[in-house]
């Protein structure tokens, strides 16, 4: 992979910018953890170099400081809003989160249901988090958010959401994705402290949009794709260039909720330390990208990829034509087409010429390997037969998989299972591979390649399973499908 992304000086800058916000307030800090707080993989995939885990790697730094507050909104929990990257919902992620945290010796303090207006699903995960004794506060919405400032400031505003009770001076508020009302969070803890009379502060830590780089740069127009679905937009901070003369990149959601943040730093402070949506977030990602055209060409096989796991979710009735059109608006912007994807473009090339289900996979070197259905595999499962023959140096006409490892797979399908098809999935594959390893020394070779697949790009000419669709992100491999149920069947 092609390196445009230095993580070791992001990580050095980043941090020591955080402590330098800290400073600058009194008894308490609210850090807004825009973005995943770790397994970020959209920042690793458009950043190419960037880790996964490189903000929870800074805030293990402060452990001694900090605790979490884990944020959710109750829309979300009813209408059982997914991570795509991870295949969980978002309640489901609530948990993960807490635990991962856990593990890593973080503090955990309290989950917050955003967005409450007395929905049964919110009510039954309050409930089912409180049986675990987890403490859960209630937020609610407030009519006119966010243009009425006077209701917003105010005992009916967020003087009616919970107290979240803190006990460390960096409270850090994270959430399972993006829309969660992690910001609402924190400026009504700002009410309710300053009421109390604690001197608190805010800051935000988010990756992205990338603010010291252009408007339109791939990578900010990514990050437009990776959130379509809430119609978030990438916008010059008008605050900003007022304040400074300087053009800098925020999103509507900031620049809309400044003028809220604005009136209660002024009821707190007399005035506001911030003169823009800018100067409140912490983001040295910008000064970090050390190859441009790396990280541009990565975001812009991003955006294909979101491209088509839109139309994908529009066939499957997942997800609406606002959400698809958008992306393929981006693409249009960034100037690129699906046929700039390879692996699709192979792909396509080998379904016409079989005329049957096909799949394509490029190799960390380039290599593009091919396949198709056939009476014994599926064309995910033969891919990822034929591509680990290929990285284990084992020629085509090489069977790594015995009859006899076969056969009780298919007899299962078909006689105990039901399974009107024999076809092995690519689970059953890689177990049937694992079943001949002792006696094949080739099997051994070829098993001993699935590390070599993550973060290799795949595309399908049909829609996949569940089980293959999970088996590839289990493998790290980037997925992309045509919106086509089954080889007879058109486009939507």
């Amino acid at each position: 992979m092609r390196i445009g992304f230095d993580n070791e000086k992001y990580l050095k800058m980043q941090s020591e910018h955080i402590m330098e916000r800290i400073g600058k307030f009194g008894d308490k800090l609210y850090l807004e953890f825009g973005g995943k707080l770790f397994d970020d993989y959209h920042a690793s995939r458009v950043l190419p170099g960037f880790q996964p885990d490189s903000k929870l790697r800074m805030l293990m730094k402060l452990a001694d400081k900090a605790e979490i507050v884990i944020v959710i909104s109750a829309l979300d929990i009813v209408r059982n809003k997914m991570r795509g990257d991870l295949g969980i919902t978002y309640d489901e992620d609530v948990l993960r989160l807490k635990s991962e945290f856990e593990s890593r010796g973080l503090y955990v303090g309290s989950v917050v249901v955003t967005h409450y207006s007395g929905q049964p699903g919110a009510d039954a995960f309050k409930a089912k988090l409180e049986k675990k004794n987890i403490k859960v506060y209630i937020h609610y919405n407030i009519e006119g958010y966010p243009s009425n400032v006077p209701l917003i400031v105010s005992d009916e505003g967020y003087g009616k959401n919970d107290y979240i009770e803190t006990t460390r001076p960096l409270v850090v508020v994270t959430a399972p994705g993006p829309g969660s009302g992690k910001m609402a969070t924190c400026l009504s803890q700002l009410y309710h402290e300053n009421k109390r009379g604690i001197k608190a502060g805010y800051a935000k830590y988010e990756t992205f949009p990338i603010w010291n780089i252009p408007l339109k740069h791939p990578v900010n127009l990514a990050y437009e794709a990776a959130t379509a679905d809430l119609n978030d937009v990438n916008m010059i901070d008008p605050f900003h260039l007022e304040a400074y003369g300087e053009t800098t990149v925020n999103y509507n959601r900031d620049i809309e909720i400044f003028p809220v943040l604005n009136a209660i730093f002024e009821g707190i402070y007399g005035e506001n330390p911030y003169k823009s949506p800018t100067d409140m977030g912490v983001n040295m990602a910008g000064n970090c990208i050390v190859d441009d055209e790396a990280c541009c060409e990565a975001s812009m096989q991003e955006i294909i990829r979101r491209y088509y796991s839109a139309i994908d979710r529009l066939v499957l009735g997942k997800a609406n034509e606002t959400e698809a059109y958008k992306i393929e608006l981006l693409m249009k912007q960034a100037k690129v087409t699906t046929d700039d994807r390879k692996v699709t473009v192979a792909c396509k090339k080998r379904a016409e010429e079989s005329g049957t289900d096909s799949a394509a996979i490029e190799l960390e070197d380039g290599t593009i390997i091919t396949s198709k259905t056939s009476d014994l595999l599926g064309a995910s499962a033969a891919l990822l037969v034929n591509a680990l023959k290929y990285l284990g140096g084992i020629k085509h006409e090489i069977h790594i998989i015995s009859h006899e490892a076969l056969e009780p797979i298919q007899k299962l399908k078909t006689e105990y299972l039901g399974s009107a098809n024999p076809r092995l999935h690519t689970d059953e594959v890689l177990i049937a591979l694992s079943m001949c390893v002792n006696d094949d020394e080739n099997a051994r070779i070829a098993l001993e390649q699935l590390p070599k697949l993550k973060g290799c790009q795949v595309h399908t000419s049909v829609l996949l399973s569940e089980v293959d669709i999970k088996t590839f992100k289990k493998l790290g491999v980037n997925l992309t499908s045509e919106p086509v149920l089954n080889a007879k069947k058109k486009y939507l």
